[in-house]
């Protein structure tokens, strides 16, 4: 017997016999993978067993109702996580996640194919996974395109009093991503900023919804709508989730998009700190970067995929409107500055 067959008799024998060594223990390879992520994660039938078939694990998923309750509890388990691999934090909420140090640092090969204004963290403990922009729909029933405001300050005139619905900041990512453009649009200072223009909303008499279901489901009237505010923030994208699952065909999408005053959002994903699987949470990293993976994602999370060699289904090109100029924060801008923006909108909106 040769050395090389006695040492892989000798590993065999110790696996067997419970992973003992002279000098510790045998590493075990883990059979299951948890994936911390949001309420509105989704990917077609047979993506995630793929995974599974591949690396001989089970995926099991834990929601959270939106991302901000996601990585709240990912920051209080820290180092002690209930999951190896988050996904669905958002550049709104990216420096608090890398500030608490829940995410270990992991360079996947896929981001090559990932475009470098997507990339916001140099340490890669963040891995951009996909991005959509949070926009003004409107009901094209009501408002026909020529008629649709052009621009944020667009919003305060009379004509469009009493259609608007958004979002609470404090409760609602979109409705967060849509305070951050209208700081980015009118700024803190000066005879005109955010607050004097949120001031103006309400005399126009804005609605607020607490979550993005409530106001697009139930108090915008466009699309799936049943309310009868013909204006809503909502997503750059949502026309296209309308005609895919309308019940009848559609050639042109019941709902429009405003394209000024949109606001960009990126979500990350990322090996929790102290997972029992790193090796294979940085796996999953890889999958969800790939080609088979991103592809899914349009019509599934209605965003677009990070990686640039992915293509996009007809319908989400034809009905998906990509804004230009759309507003940006630096991350380090919005962790200093969410909590204050939150209470003052709070103060500007109470009744």
């Amino acid at each position: 017997m040769t050395k090389a067959v006695c040492g892989t008799v000798l590993l065999f024998l110790l696996a067997a016999c419970g992973g003992s060594e002279a000098n510790g223990t045998v590493p075990t390879v883990p059979d299951t993978l948890t994936l911390m992520t949001h309420g509105s994660f989704a990917v077609s039938d047979g993506i995630i067993e793929r995974f599974e078939a591949e690396h001989g694990v089970t995926v099991e998923i834990l929601r959270s109702d939106d991302a901000g309750a996601m990585l709240n509890q990912a920051i209080l388990t820290r180092g002690n996580p209930l999951a190896d691999v988050i996904f669905g934090i958002d550049n709104t909420f990216l420096s608090r996640a890398l500030d608490a140090g829940i995410l270990d640092s992991y360079t996947s090969p896929g981001l090559t194919a990932v475009p470098d204004d997507l990339q916001l963290d140099s340490e890669h403990r963040a891995t951009p996974i996909d991005f959509g922009d949070v926009c003004i729909n409107f009901d094209r029933s009501v408002i026909n395109d020529n008629d649709a405001p052009a621009s944020l300050a667009a919003l305060t005139e009379d004509r469009f009093r009493g259609q608007l619905v958004v979002e609470n900041p404090a409760t609602s990512s979109p409705g967060l991503a849509f305070l951050f453009a209208t700081i980015a649009e009118f700024g803190e200072e000066g005879d005109y900023t955010w607050k004097d223009y949120w001031a103006e909303l309400k005399a126009n008499e804005v609605t607020v919804s607490a979550g993005w279901d409530d106001a697009y489901y139930s108090q915008f009237s466009g699309g799936a709508g049943q309310g009868e505010r013909p204006l809503v923030v909502s997503y750059a994208s949502s026309p296209a989730a309308e005609v895919v699952f309308s019940e009848t065909p559609l050639d042109e999408a019941p709902t429009g998009v405003m394209q000024a005053g949109c606001f960009r959002q990126i979500e990350f994903a990322g090996v929790l700190n102290g997972s029992d699987a790193p090796e294979l949470a940085a796996a999953f990293i890889d999958f969800m970067l790939s080609i088979e993976f991103q592809e899914d994602i349009p019509l599934n999370m209605f965003v677009f995929p990070a990686n640039r060699e992915a293509q996009l289904p007809p319908v989400f090109v034809d009905h998906t409107t990509i804004p230009q100029g759309v507003a940006t924060l630096e991350p380090a801008l919005i962790d200093a500055n969410r909590q204050r923006w939150i209470e003052e909108w709070d103060a500007v909106m109470l009744p």
